[in-house]
């Protein structure tokens, strides 16, 4: 079911109710710069509208949210990514396109001139009208504000008609209305709010196809992924990890298993030098760097490596800084930034994919009897993972470089794990109830050889549970998961496109 219809029922007089109240009674004056200014001294909720298509385009996003911020913005959401057609002039590169929300006390003509400043600065001319340009900067939104004046037009006037705009203002909103101000801007549009107006354009249906596509930057390339499961080969560099501790640590060995899995088929490697397994014993910065280092150089001069990713699986902030230094593309922390406290920090400059795992307490602690309990294991797992991502974002890491990971095996039991291989979905949609962008973003799943296998099928040895595995990674494509984690690559490659022809024969 498309997320954006999920204003659930019993909720969806009461939210009819106030949009037409507030239709009703929304603020709107004419403006010079000097009255709106001192009109709109205190502290305003803004929508900024995203565009580039001149240059490395990703790199002017990055440069804009630094300049934006430098100049008094607080970024608290990042809506995803999305490669679209020009519009209007369409002889002409394909732009990025994205938006975030903000808090400022700027007043909106002083906005509008820093937003000015900074296109400047990035190279931008006047050139014509919707033609390229370095990047756009559009203000979409402002408080509860309509402002008509002769250098500005708020909301923007052609907001509605326009998907590579709805997109990403939608991915800004929850499914739950957070406040009244949110109840303002959708007042503004002249169907039933924002949704509708979306669901008017096509909404979902869109995505994908009529030149709107939505990605995440990795590497040299944007990321399409949801055209097929993607599969992460797990390589651990460890004595001690509960199914193949202590089997890689050569570095012979480990290079000769990367060249094992990319026969199979896989996507992404993913390496980790410390276990997480329950009870297990935390090493050292420098103990990681060390088993991890080595290998990591020598699978990036593979040849067969070209075209593949390599994720590095650590918690500890330097680690992952050097890892991408030397080359690794994506960063996976099971504790989604809980474990050092200065992940987020070094995440929010290292532009590049980072996977929040969900996960209570540390490898001690997340399999007692507190961390294990819940009423309702995938609207809490739903619940504690955007709060994760919220953190992320204030500390600058837009939702388009997230991928979430439920965390299976973590803080869970055999129920609950089940519950969460059948509820990826529902995970989703409590999620999109507060942010339905970070409801959208890959989903990774790693149930491979989890205990929870071994205690169904009664297989005491991890490299038994295969089988198990498969099933449990069938269930999981099947019911949303982008991303598979697995030691056994081979035979979850020829699942997951099983899975996939199934998913594409029902148009996804």
């Amino acid at each position: 079911m498309n997320i954006c219809k999920r204003i659930l029922p019993s909720r969806l007089s009461s939210y009819t109710h106030a949009l037409a109240s507030y239709k009703a009674s929304f603020s709107f004056f004419h403006s010079s710069p000097d009255t709106s200014i001192q009109v709109h001294s205190e502290e305003q909720e803004v929508v900024i509208a995203l565009g580039s298509n001149v240059g490395n385009r990703l790199n002017n996003f990055n440069e804009a949210l630094t300049q934006m911020k430098k100049s008094g913005l607080q970024i608290t959401r990042h809506a995803c990514l999305y490669e679209t057609e020009p519009a209007y002039v369409t002889d002409q590169p394909l732009f990025l396109n994205s938006a975030i929300r903000a808090t400022t006390k700027l007043g909106p003509h002083e906005l509008l001139s820093v937003l000015k400043k900074i296109e400047k600065e990035m190279g931008r001319t006047k050139g014509i009208r919707y033609g390229p340009r370095p990047i756009d900067l559009d203000i979409l939104f402002y408080g509860k504000y309509k402002i008509k004046s002769e250098s500005l037009t708020v909301p923007h006037e052609r907001i509605f008609e326009r998907p590579f705009v709805m997109a990403p203002l939608v991915d800004l909103l929850g499914s739950d209305v957070d406040h009244d101000t949110v109840l303002h801007w959708h007042s503004f549009s002249k169907k039933g709010g924002i949704f509708e107006s979306w669901e008017e354009l096509g909404g979902e249906s869109l995505i994908g196809k009529d030149g709107l596509r939505r990605v995440l930057p990795v590497s040299n390339r944007l990321w399409d992924w949801s055209k097929k499961t993607s599969v992460m080969g797990i390589l651990n560099l460890t004595p001690d990890s509960f199914s193949d501790g202590g089997k890689f640590e050569c570095i012979a060995d480990a290079i000769s298993h990367v060249q094992t899995m990319i026969s199979q088929g896989v996507d992404i490697i993913d390496l980790g030098a410390q276990s997480t397994r329950p009870m297990a014993s935390r090493i050292s910065v420098a103990q990681e760097l060390d088993r991890l280092i080595p290998v990591l150089e020598r699978i990036l001069k593979l040849p067969e490596i070209e075209g593949k990713l390599i994720s590095v699986d650590t918690f500890y902030s330097e680690v992952a800084l050097e890892a991408v230094k030397k080359g690794a593309h994506i960063v996976n922390d099971v504790s989604g930034g809980i474990m050092d406290s200065d992940m987020l920090n070094v995440m929010g400059k290292l532009n590049v994919p980072y996977v929040v795992m969900h996960m209570r307490g540390d490898p001690h602690t997340m399999q007692n009897n507190e961390n294990v309990k819940y009423d309702d294991v995938c609207k809490e797992v739903g619940d504690e993972l955007y709060e994760r991502v919220r953190i992320a974002e204030l500390h600058g890491v837009p939702a388009w470089r997230i991928v979430l990971d439920p965390g299976i095996g973590f803080s869970k039991n055999t129920e609950g794990n089940l519950e969460i291989l059948m509820g990826l979905k529902r995970i989703r949609e409590e999620i999109g109830r507060k942010s339905l962008g970070v409801s959208r973003v890959p989903l990774l799943i790693g149930p491979s050889r989890k205990r929870f296998l071994g205690e169904i099928c009664g297989r005491v040895s991890g490299v038994e549970r295969d089988p198990g595995t498969v099933a449990a990674v069938t269930c999981g494509v099947l019911g949303g998961a982008n991303i598979v984690r697995v030691h056994n690559v081979g035979d979850n490659v020829d699942a997951v496109k099983l899975c996939d022809s199934m998913l594409d024969q029902v148009g996804r």
